[in-house]
Parts: structure tokens; C-alpha cells; sequence
């Protein structure tokens, strides 16, 4: 047995009707390296790579040189709007080699990143640079870290060919695990672009792969939408609670299963602003830090007008139900926002004022210009008197509207502490450690990029691997931006 046995594929979104996807393998490299493989992951997969005792297996397999046993590699159609503007897209540089079926029965999407050209990629070459792949890597396994739904990050190889970007950059290839690859983007495609029998076998097939205990519902199409709002509204919350910035919040990349998926221009906040903004596509601030919860409203009423058609045969009943649906998401999402900032806060019940008091807080820190990460800690672990920025009026008049919140607890002082410290990570991705991770892995140093990633894998806790990284001296960049890295 070899490390590709190990692999349970299948492709069960191969039998839906060819119109959703091109058949087509990844393009072979010339001189693949295998730059860093995810362990951990692999073990948590029932992918054993202990069967292959040189890294030349996994290195063939991971540049697509070699597929796995069973693979029926495919590259997905799609549509999106992308800030605002419909278009028929696709994979352009993608490959889904199959369906791992994990121990647990759980079925995960195996896709090649950077991988080659396929019939969407609209003269793009297909091939990706090796920091943005490095990028995706480090982000989507701190998100998983911090308890965010993400997609994963499996490998990442280098090609050995160089592909032209603003310069020549060191081309390649990022493994990406996923529930799926089912986008707002994938039902909008069907709904525009396909009939109405390929548009109900897309919803069936997305709610008996993710959402099967809706399948006896009265209306499967209906609970779907709605179990689909309640899911974005919780993990847009959870973006917020972190400070992350996705950057490029188009339907095309929101996924219908729940997970952050494709980390472009993303990036994590440092001074903390309503309309901070890192990426370089996005000049109006479409989706800045705090018009995220609209931009995901307004992608979710798309996924909706596609499903139109499936939640009644009466169109004006139909329309009422989305509408219904839809309204719901404000609910759904300042519940799931006000409970995380309750844990952020140490509050262990519910006071009408608890929106008060944590929106409060977020005005004396963008007032103030502090980093939002950072305060959370010291209010996590009490070092306030550390920082003189704590000394202001203005501070001490919140904290002492906090401190009265927190004497209402029906819990000790100390278990509100430890629910602070569960909450609020010690360190997140910081701009410019992660910077300084990938230029020197451009150089050919993967050192500081390892040290960030160990030192991300335990973000509530102080550690010796993290604390070299805590070093609150450095001022940001407020000319810093991110990139889509195509």
C-alpha cells in the first residue's frame, strides 16, 4: 500500500448534469518541491502519508503531476457578482480532484489551486505565485484555529516554473480542503444559465450533502435558504469578533456550506476602524470591516432570487417567501454578533444594554486609534494599567459601565475572565507578520514562516512560540494593502 491508496475518493458532483462542470486533469510542472504539508490535517482526514517514505510521492501527488487512486478531476462553472456585476466564471485555475470520505463519514472536496489553465480561465494562465498561495495557507489554518468555519489547507508545492505577474514570481500549486465548493455564484449560474430541472438537482444535491435533515421539510427549497442565512450570519459575526477583513466578498465566494473560502486580499485588522479596508481592488470599500454584515445580506437576497423558481409554483408567494426569509437575516445576525461580543465582554447573561455597552467600547477604540486585538487582551487579562491610551476619560468612564455589567454576573469575577480568555485570541495573523513570513519564503526561508504558523496553532494562550510575535512597539502601515494574488 502507497500513500495515494490511503485516499477514499469518490465525486458525487460528477453526476449532476455536465453543465456544472468541465472534465479536465491539472497540467503537469516541471520540477515540483514540496513546501510545506499539513500533518495534522492529513491524520484527521485518514489520509496516511506514513506509507511513503520520501517526500517525492507526496510532491508528485500534491503538483498534480500524479493523481490519487479514484480521482475524476473536474473544474466547476459558476457565475458571481463581483462588486455588483454579473459574469459567468468558473474554476480558471482550479481542479476538484474528488470527494475524500474521511473515518467519520464526513466528505470533504480535495481541489488543486494554481493547478493550470481550464476552459474558464478567460486568458488567465492557471497557475498561482507562491506567497499568495503561502498566504491562503497560514490565514485559512488561524482561521480554523480561532474556531472560524474555513476551508483548509492541505500542501502547498512549488512548480519549479516561474509565472509573470507584476514581476516574475515563483509559480505554485495549494491543496485545498472543503466541505464543497458550491457557491451563491454555483446557483446563480444554474438559475441564469441552465433549466429549471438543473437548477432543483443543484438544491437537492447541496441540501442532501449539507443540510439532510431538511430533506422531509414541508419546503426543502425554503429551509435551505433560510439554514444557509442563519449560517452566513454567523460566520460574518465570527469575522467580526476577530477583526478579519475577507476583501473580496463577491457571490462567487461565498460558500453555501458556511466556511470562509477564498483568501485573496484578505487580511486581519491592527487600528481598529469601521472602514478599514486592505485590499487594492476594492477602492470604494465595498467591503470594508464594517459593511461585510450588508455585503453578505445582499449576496444572500442573490442566492435567494435563484431560488425563486424551486419555493413555490405561485410567483408572487414565491417571492414573498425569499423576502421573508431574507428579512430574517438582520435577526439572525446581531444575535450571533452580540452573543460573541457578550463572551468578549465576560457577560454571562443578557441585558438590553449589553449593544450599548460593547458598541461603547468600539467607539473609544476607533476614536482612540488602538489595536482591537490587543485591547480585548488586556481586557482578557487585565493590562490595563500597562498602556497609557487606558488612562483617558473616556476609557474610564466605559470601564466603569463594564464593571458594573460584569458585578450583575451571576458567575465569580474569575469564571467571566476565563470566558474573556476562551474568546480573545493572544495573537491573530498581524499584517506585517505575515509579510515578513512570505518574503522571506521568497527568498527561500521558510524559518519565519513555520515559527508564525506554530505560534498560530494556540491563538487563546501565551506561549514561548507566540510571544516573540506580541510586540506591540510596532506601528502598522496605514498605506499597507493586500492583493488578490492571481
Amino acid at each position: 500500500m502507497n500513500f495515494s491508496d490511503t485516499w477514499q475518493l469518490e465525486n458525487s458532483y460528477a453526476k449532476l448534469s455536465g453543465k456544472f462542470y468541465t472534465p479536465i486533469k491539472p497540467t503537469p510542472v516541471r520540477a515540483p518541491k514540496l513546501i510545506i504539508f499539513n500533518e495534522k490535517l492529513a491524520n484527521s482526514l485518514g489520509i496516511d502519508f506514513s506509507y511513503d517514505d520520501d517526500e517525492e510521492a507526496l510532491t508528485q501527488i500534491f503538483s498534480g503531476n500524479s493523481l490519487p487512486k479514484n480521482s475524476n478531476p473536474i473544474s466547476q462553472a459558476y457565475a458571481g457578482h463581483q462588486f455588483g456585476h454579473f459574469s459567468i466564471l468558473g474554476d480558471g485555475r482550479a481542479h476538484l480532484i474528488g470527494e475524500h470520505i474521511a473515518p467519520d463519514g464526513k466528505r470533504f472536496d480535495i481541489q488543486f489551486k494554481g493547478s493550470g489553465q481550464t476552459p474558464y480561465s478567460r486568458n488567465g494562465d492557471g497557475r498561482a505565485a507562491l506567497a499568495p498561495m503561502l498566504r491562503e495557507y497560514i490565514i485559512s489554518e488561524a482561521m480554523h484555529e480561532l474556531n472560524i468555519p474555513t476551508t483548509r489547507s492541505l500542501a502547498v508545492v512549488s512548480t519549479g516554473e516561474s509565472i509573470m505577474r507584476s514581476s516574475l514570481k515563483e509559480g505554485a500549486i495549494l491543496t485545498r480542503i472543503a466541505e464543497s465548493h458550491i457557491r451563491v455564484g454555483t446557483f446563480e449560474y444554474a438559475n441564469k444559465m441552465l433549466d429549471l430541472e438543473e437548477l432543483k438537482a443543484l438544491a437537492d444535491y447541496a441540501i442532501a450533502r449539507h443540510y439532510p435533515e431538511l430533506l422531509n421539510q414541508k419546503n426543502p427549497y425554503l429551509s435551505f435558504l433560510k439554514a444557509v442565512i442563519t449560517n452566513q450570519a454567523k460566520l460574518i459575526a465570527s469575522w467580526m469578533h476577530v477583526g478579519f477583513i475577507h476583501g473580496v466578498m463577491n457571490t462567487d465566494n461565498m460558500a453555501i456550506s458556511g466556511e470562509t473560502i477564498d483568501y485573496g486580499p484578505c487580511a486581519f485588522m491592527d487600528i481598529f476602524s469601521m472602514n478599514r479596508v486592505f485590499s487594492s481592488i476594492d477602492s470604494h470599500g465595498r467591503y470594508k470591516y464594517g459593511s461585510q454584515a450588508h455585503a453578505a445580506h445582499w449576496n444572500l437576497t442573490k442566492l435567494a432570487d435563484s431560488l425563486i423558481p424551486l419555493l413555490s409554483k405561485n410567483m408572487d408567494e414565491a417571492v414573498k417567501l425569499a423576502g421573508s426569509a431574507i428579512d430574517e437575516y438582520a435577526n439572525e445576525l446581531n444575535h450571533a454578533w452580540i452573543s460573541g461580543m457578550r463572551s468578549k465582554l465576560g457577560l454571562f447573561e443578557k441585558e438590553e444594554e449589553d449593544f450599548i455597552l460593547a458598541q461603547g467600547l468600539l467607539e473609544w477604540m476607533e476614536n482612540s486609534k488602538v489595536d482591537y486585538t490587543e485591547t480585548f487582551r488586556d481586557l482578557a487579562y487585565e493590562n490595563l494599567s500597562e498602556n497609557q491610551i487606558y488612562k483617558s476619560l473616556a476609557f474610564k468612564e466605559w470601564h466603569s459601565l463594564w464593571q458594573a455589567r460584569l458585578s450583575r454576573n451571576k458567575r465569580p469575577l474569575k469564571s467571566s475572565h476565563s470566558l474573556m480568555r476562551r474568546n480573545n485570541p493572544v495573537i491573530v495573523p498581524y499584517n506585517h507578520l505575515v509579510e515578513e513570513a512570505l518574503s522571506a519564503a521568497e527568498g527561500g526561508n521558510m524559518q519565519p514562516f513555520f515559527a508564525l504558523l506554530s505560534a498560530l496553532e494556540r491563538p487563546f494562550e501565551f506561549s514561548s512560540l507566540n510571544e516573540v510575535f506580541l510586540n506591540s512597539s510596532l506601528d502598522p502601515n496605514p498605506n499597507y494593502q493586500t492583493f488578490c494574488g492571481t
